[in-house]
């Protein structure tokens, strides 16, 4: 009869164990996916929030180092190693510019930077339709955007929005509807600014090739003299 008891104690025992092993692996899969679940919601959310970190470039600034103030008042020392890799250093760093930076989740590494101060001015790039005009875009400070010798587009605002350009603008006979454009920066210098369509298919994405617009040299004709010739008609 003892034997019969402790048969009887060990199944029972052993079938606990095996409840408790069976609800422990169905807790552990409920709790990943509850996590799982949670982190594919925060991605979400951050995708509709700017994780743009802006601020001014500052005098720790140095060749692999970036020394901002944010505009919340922090003081961030980034590491501009990464950033640098990816060729995402845009516009080059100068104290006192204003710069767009996305940064790791711990703040230590910059991924991309973008010198605020470059990126403004006068673009502008030949006219497919006659190459030997000017047509382009003006970016001013405060979001607003300029077009530059053209009426069928008419650029409205500017902002950088989680490492990306949009652009804000109307279409000549769209209506009065307007139309935001997602960009990725290729380049940015002095005097070259590049980028490229997103959100778009393939076939429909454009690459525009700026060049910072300069005054044309006037032609001073005060210092002309005119040749002397024998020929009447060539006489004034």
């Amino acid at each position: 009869m003892l034997n019969k008891k402790e048969d009887m104690k060990k199944s029972v025992w052993i079938g606990m164990m095996a409840a408790a092993m069976v609800l422990g692996s169905c807790g552990g899969k409920q709790q990943a996916q509850v996590e799982e679940t949670q982190e594919t919601e925060a991605t979400d959310i951050s995708m509709f929030r700017d994780q743009t970190i802006y601020g001014v470039c500052t005098d720790g600034t140095a060749m692999n180092t970036l020394e901002m103030t944010t505009d919340n008042g922090d003081t961030l020392s980034l590491s501009l190693t990464k950033a640098q890799e990816a060729g995402k250093v845009l516009g080059g760093l100068q104290v006192a510019d204003r710069v767009a930076v996305l940064a790791d989740s711990l703040k230590k590494n910059a991924l991309l930077v973008i010198n605020l101060n470059t990126l403004m001015g006068d673009w502008v790039m030949p006219d497919p339709i006659d190459g030997s005009a000017e047509i382009g875009i003006r970016i001013k400070e405060g979001g607003v955007a300029e077009s530059i010798d053209q009426s069928v587009i008419v650029y409205r605002t500017w902002k950088i929005f989680n490492g990306e350009l949009e652009i804000e603008l109307m279409r000549e006979g769209g209506g009065d509807e307007e139309e935001l454009n997602r960009y990725e920066i290729l380049t940015l210098g002095a005097d070259t600014l590049a980028y490229k369509t997103l959100g778009k298919p393939r076939d429909e994405t454009e690459t525009f090739e700026y060049s910072r617009w300069k005054p044309k040299p006037k032609v001073d004709l005060h210092g002309l003299e005119l040749e002397e010739t024998s020929d009447e008609f060539n006489k004034i």
